[in-house]
């Protein structure tokens, strides 16, 4: 495809998606204030509306390889665009993100996220932060919802392999859950501004027990979620 094609496409994207996604917040603001149940509805019409968009605008066929257990888990993913950030809703069962504290700054859709369960993650914050971050992971566990993570700590090139951040393995030793790591490669198709047709690839690893040592589970979750970075 031409690369004047691949930015009309990606044109027509921006203008349906984000346009869609300023009503959804919008929505989502109404069910916060009439009925709170009736936002995790919204925020799943959001993943579904995402995907139409990259399949039918961008021409991107999204493949799962795998299933994640059934069972109370820490999910590590790895992040390569806003991509697989944006597709958690359809993913997983009503999951809980992980998110940097700056999201719940924007209007709307800020104050939503935190009804919906999202845990901020404030970085150099201390041992406070961390304390408040655990105990609202520990409550989305005991609601039955999974915890979802991305280890890496930001958005990075499709190829890149960085370390692990250190708030990973100190949340997986306090939580004492399993880890599902799952690879994704997004970048490739869509991490750039003009965004190109393909196929993005999901891969679940291995489930890792809980309780390892540090060194081995970070050893552990780097491979596997780098195992479409070959």
């Amino acid at each position: 495809m031409s690369l004047l094609l691949a930015a009309l496409r990606s044109l027509v994207f921006y203008v349906l998606f984000y346009g869609g996604s300023a009503l959804l917040v919008v929505a989502s603001v109404v069910a916060v204030v009439a009925r709170k149940a009736w936002l995790r509805g919204v925020v799943a019409r959001w993943g579904q509306w995402h995907l139409w968009c990259v399949r039918h605008l961008l021409g991107i066929e999204v493949v799962m390889d795998g299933a994640v257990p059934d069972m109370p888990v820490l999910i590590a993913m790895k992040h390569e665009s806003f991509f697989e950030a944006i597709d958690t809703p359809r993913l997983f069962a009503f999951p809980s993100v992980f998110a940097k504290q700056e999201l719940f700054g924007i209007p709307g859709w800020g104050r939503s996220a935190r009804i919906y369960g999202l845990i901020p993650v404030a970085r150099g914050d201390g041992a406070k932060t961390l304390r408040q971050m655990l105990a609202l992971a520990k409550q989305r566990v005991a609601e039955g919802r999974p915890l979802i993570i991305f280890p890496e700590g930001t958005r990075v090139e499709h190829g890149a392999q960085p370390g692990l951040q250190a708030g990973f393995a100190g949340l997986y030793k306090l939580l004492r859950l399993p880890v599902v790591p799952i690879a994704v490669d997004s970048g490739r198709a869509y991490h750039h501004v003009v965004k190109r047709p393909g196929r993005i690839t999901y891969k679940v690893g291995e489930t890792i027990p809980a309780g390892l040592p540090r060194e081995e589970i970070e050893a552990r979750v780097h491979a596997a979620i780098n195992t479409l970075n070959a």
